[in-house]
């Protein structure tokens, strides 16, 4: 593949909880870094509960020569408190946010000075101009929080006109949704590269426990198929490489601007899928 032709692709990983953590995820980017990801971006939990760790990760990345972006969630916040995070991943040197409305920690009212992901994206332009690249998050599938699949594609609009440059999907494995859903897009006239956001299937508890959480379909023949394999996790790997390998294969042939990858903080099955992609 020559380099004019390459696909765009990029990387999320999570904050390591412990020092041995940190050393495994060090060496698993070495590993991918080798695609050449555009950018490398890290998450932040529920109600910013992560952000020292996102952050270490960020600065780690960037340390290695490799683009990095920080997710950045507003819920539970206060403009003070994100215009300082703003001023913090500035001085890092942190060009690109992926910006999220987020999730607040059980136990939380709302709180906070920020409804909508679409508030922040305004504060963040209100703030710091053209500094940064905004990635925000879109729902082929519809945000299991929305009223409505038309009210969940307004919010994603709201987004977009508070000055998004380019959005991310939630995962998901048919990618009808996916080009539907670029389509409504087109027809709101918002010119913004809809990114696919693609899961590996390595596990099958995981991947049930993950989509039941976050609101992701899994097609029942794949559901079938992973339930068949019980404990083989030899088959269960090799299934689930064939399937996310032939969705991305789909996915580009009909236009998608490039693939981000839910890494896990594993390397073994997104390097198999680029590689058979190639």
């Amino acid at each position: 593949m020559s380099e004019a032709s390459k696909t765009p692709l990029s990387i999320e990983f999570f904050p390591p909880k412990t020092p041995e953590g940190v050393e495994k995820l060090r060496l698993v980017r070495q590993q991918l870094y080798a695609l050449q990801p555009e950018f490398c971006s890290v998450t932040f939990g529920a109600g910013g509960s992560t952000r020292a760790g996102t952050f270490n990760t960020v600065s780690d990345i960037l340390a290695e020569g490799v683009s990095a972006a920080s997710h950045l969630s507003c819920i539970g916040a206060t403009r003070a408190v994100v215009a300082e995070q703003l001023a913090t991943l500035k001085a890092m040197g942190v060009k690109r946010l992926v910006t999220l409305r987020g999730d607040l920690p059980s136990g939380y009212g709302t709180g906070g000075e920020f409804q909508y992901a679409s508030d922040l994206v305004a504060f963040i332009r209100e703030q710091t101009g053209d500094y940064f690249r905004i990635e925000v998050a879109a729902y082929p599938e519809v945000h299991p929080q929305a009223k409505s699949p038309a009210s969940d594609l307004q919010a994603f609009a709201a987004k977009v006109r508070a000055g998004a440059n380019s959005a991310i999907t939630q995962y998901f494995y048919n990618a009808d949704a996916y080009f539907r859903f670029v389509e409504e897009v087109d027809a709101l006239g918002l010119s913004v590269p809809v990114v696919p956001g693609i899961m590996p299937i390595t596990s099958s508890t995981q991947l049930m426990r993950f989509s039941d959480a976050c609101g992701a379909e899994i097609p029942r023949w794949i559901r079938l198929r992973l339930q068949s394999y019980g404990d083989d996790s030899a088959s269960i790997k090799a299934f689930g490489l064939e399937v996310v390998t032939d969705l991305c294969q789909q996915l580009l042939a009909g236009g998608a601007p490039g693939l981000h990858f839910y890494s896990m903080n594993q390397s073994v099955a997104t390097l198999e899928i680029c590689n058979r992609l190639d």
